[in-house]
């Protein structure tokens, strides 16, 4: 049985712009009562089942209130990781609207269109939704996209419905749009205050308290290394939950800040939370409020930044607002730049030499700005100054983009926090690849370096100045990007910085120069030949020459090697614990739109695992950075998808796809605790101490790896849902 819902106002009388959705019998049955948008109108529901079908649907009316706000809501909560919140598409999904979209589905009827839909999306997990929530999606799609929607609809070979079948049996639920505003609703709690905040100093930033986790690695030299000794590799199989708190759906890969016992929680809708870290008791909660326009509804927020008496928040739609960190007021509010034009942040702040520094992504579209690294003012929100990640013109970095114009140079994009240096006073990011993904794509060869993409930047935080730069990764054409965390280690007297890119290959540079000193090439990678005394990487032949509706195999494949999945490095052991994908991909270059606002990634992308590991597609890795040999490495089928932290303790905590939170003997690689969580963790661990007691917190939930991982690995059961920060502690 299908089901059919009407909204009933105050009045009793039944809205007219719905519309009803009309299936055919089938032997596949479906029942149930979908009551998406209630809350918006406030009143009761009336239910009609009839039978249905999975395979054609009539399609809702452009002008349905379900689709113009149920439809919206659920792309947010359940489309938009992958596919963006404006329709733009990404790199783990295709563009729902522009002229590949209306090329491919213009002709289509919309029935078909959402019998792909139903039948495809989620990846793996299609049956999570009903047929009138797959209903709403499709309309929203529709409306939202660059097709005529109207033509669309009309061409359909079913057509419109406006009123159910004749065996209709009605059921009412009485008030049932207040119960759920109430259920939605921030909460029946009284908001309170931080008593006697304590500022937080420069000193304490750049080197905090034990118990303390004030920045996003914990230090800023990006180590997430906790000197806590608590918890120890003799009493860790004694762990267990202390307290846990539900978090916003989307894509959670957020960090927890931790002051004097107050835990700043950040949330996948730009919310931000201040909760008794010993307890988990809210103190009070802060909602960033969207442009009505900006559809901004889910992706991952790393990071925030802490300092002096505020917190300080980049945003979905391209913003940066200060937050009173004791009361949870915003203070300013800063556009960097249009959302509208897909620019948006992943990447939260950090507070280097008093100045707010981030970078900013989104950068895939054809845009007369690029992307570019901010500094602000923390007091009133002014842009100090702005630094490109693309060469600009007057520059002799200009001319290794070839013959490109200047207005169809992309990527550059800032997918990860920074680390920063106060002795040397260098703020340290890496870029992603050049946009689209393969060189043919965007008119250029594999000898076009395209800079600064693929690089490492050191940048001076009071002015912007670009103290040096290298690039890993000269004309990038596979997805390979070098953009994650860079970790500044002292190592035998050498000041260096260690990263880590998609390729699995470790990077050790001179962080004062930029000079290169070594490299380790951490798994079995076939993209490169590698010259481990010069440094420099040569694609393979096949790859180089590949055109247009070339297919290539790369491993690993786009998806890492490494990602966001940050590493951890003991200073004490000299040891960088890191996390690796062991997959593949094939990828086909494709053309793409060179007009204004065109661009995107520009190929067509499968992925797998990587064959000879016999289904161990994660592996985690104890290197010697002094040696840069490889010291334990442990593998298991399902990815380490958690950044990793490590402790004094001698413990190594890491979460998997598979819904384990872990923690290693750091010495041997040994697995000595574990548990299960509701959801696979995708964030990043921290570990505090509060009221003389040491925790580790860990976020899970959803992450933008979901449509790879539910169709690679269909064993490993994802739920839809389940977002939460999950805290263990010690028993008294």
């Amino acid at each position: 049985m299908g089901i059919f819902c009407q909204a009933e106002g105050a009045t009793g009388r039944t809205n007219e712009r719905w519309r009803s959705l009309t299936f055919r019998p089938s032997e596949q049955k479906t029942e149930g009562c979908s009551m998406n948008g209630s809350s918006l109108l406030g009143g009761a529901w009336a239910c009609t089942k009839w039978p249905t079908t999975l395979g054609l649907i009539a399609a809702m009316s452009p002008l349905s209130l379900a689709t113009t706000v149920t439809g919206e809501r659920l792309y947010g909560e359940h489309c938009a990781s992958c596919h963006a919140a404006t329709l733009r598409g990404s790199a783990h999904g295709a563009a729902l609207s522009g002229p590949a979209f209306a090329n491919k589905w213009s002709a289509v009827s919309a029935q078909s269109f959402l019998a792909y839909q139903m039948a495809e999306m989620p990846p793996g997990e299609a049956h999570s939704l009903s047929p009138a929530q797959h209903a709403s999606i499709a309309q929203y799609v529709i409306n939202q996209s660059d097709l005529d929607a109207d033509a669309l609809l009309v061409s359909s070979e079913e057509g419109l419905t406006s009123a159910p079948a004749d065996n209709v049996e009605v059921v009412e639920f009485a008030e049932a749009g207040s119960v759920m505003d109430m259920a939605r609703s921030a909460g029946a709690f009284t908001r309170r205050s931080v008593d006697d905040f304590k500022p937080v100093t420069t000193k304490e930033l750049n080197q905090p308290d034990a118990a303390d986790w004030l920045n996003w690695r914990r230090t800023p030299d990006g180590h997430a290394h906790s000197p806590l000794i608590d918890i120890t590799t003799e009493n860790v199989s004694r762990l267990s939950m202390s307290w846990s708190m539900a978090m916003h759906q989307g894509s959670n890969q957020s960090t927890p800040l931790v002051r004097d016992g107050v835990m700043f929680l950040t949330h996948a809708n730009n919310k931000i939370q201040a909760i008794q870290a010993a307890t988990g008791e809210l103190i009070w909660e802060y909602q960033y409020e969207f442009p009505p326009a900006s559809k901004m509804l889910g992706g991952p927020t790393r990071n925030i930044a802490l300092w002096q008496d505020r917190l300080f928040l980049t945003t979905y739609d391209a913003a940066i607002v200060a937050i009173d960190a004791a009361t949870g007021v915003e203070l300013w509010r800063t556009e960097k730049a249009d959302y509208r034009e897909a620019f948006t942040h992943s990447a939260g702040p950090i507070v280097a030499n008093g100045i707010v520094v981030s970078g900013i992504n989104g950068c895939e579209l054809f845009t007369q700005d690029g992307c570019f690294i901010t500094g602000h003012d923390p007091e009133t929100g002014e842009e100090l100054w702005r630094t490109s990640t693309l060469a600009e013109p007057g520059t002799p970095e200009y001319a290794s983009w070839g013959d490109v114009a200047p207005d169809q140079r992309g990527g550059g994009d800032i997918w990860i926090a920074g680390s920063y240096d106060p002795g040397l006073d260098l703020v340290y990011f890496g870029t992603s690849q050049p946009k689209p993904w393969a060189a043919p794509s965007r008119g250029m060869s594999v000898t076009d370096a395209a800079l600064y993409t693929n690089a490492t930047l050191a940048v001076r935080p009071k002015t912007g100045e670009l103290v040096w730069y290298f690039q890993h990764i000269p004309g990038e054409t596979i997805d390979m990007e070098v953009g994650f965390e860079r970790i500044l280690a002292d190592i035998d007297e050498e000041q260096t910085l260690l990263t880590v890119g998609k390729d699995g290959i470790l990077w050790k540079l001179d962080r004062a120069t930029g000079d290169y000193l070594d490299l380790l090439d951490t798994m079995d990678q076939t993209i490169f030949e590698v010259d481990r005394d010069t440094g420099q990487l040569s694609y393979r032949e096949d790859i180089a020459a590949a055109g247009i509706g070339d297919t290539y195999t790369a491993c690993p494949g786009i998806y890492g090697g490494h990602n966001w999945q940050s590493a951890t490095y003991d200073d004490g052991r000299h040891l960088l614990f890191l996390p690796v994908h062991q997959l593949c991909s094939d990828m086909t270059p494709r053309e793409v739109d060179l007009g204004p606002g065109g661009g995107g990634y520009g190929a067509d992308v499968a992925t797998y695992p990587m064959p000879g590991k016999e289904g161990l597609a994660g592996a985690l890795l104890a290197i010697d950075v002094r040696t840069m040999e490889v010291r334990w490495k442990v593998e298991q089928p399902a990815l380490f998808l958690s950044g990793a932290l490590s402790t004094d303790g001698g413990l190594l905590f890491i979460g998997d796809l598979d819904r384990h939170f872990q923690a290693f003997d750091t010495e041997t690689g040994k697995r000595l605790w574990s548990t299960r969580l509701p959801a696979p963790a995708h964030g990043y661990p921290v570990t505090y101490e509060a009221e003389g007691k040491q925790f580790v917190a860990i976020p899970a939930g959803i992450g933008v790896f979901r449509a790879l991982t539910a169709v690679i690995f269909p064993d490993i059961y994802q739920p839809p849902d389940g977002q939460g920060l999950f805290v263990f502690s010690l028993p008294q």
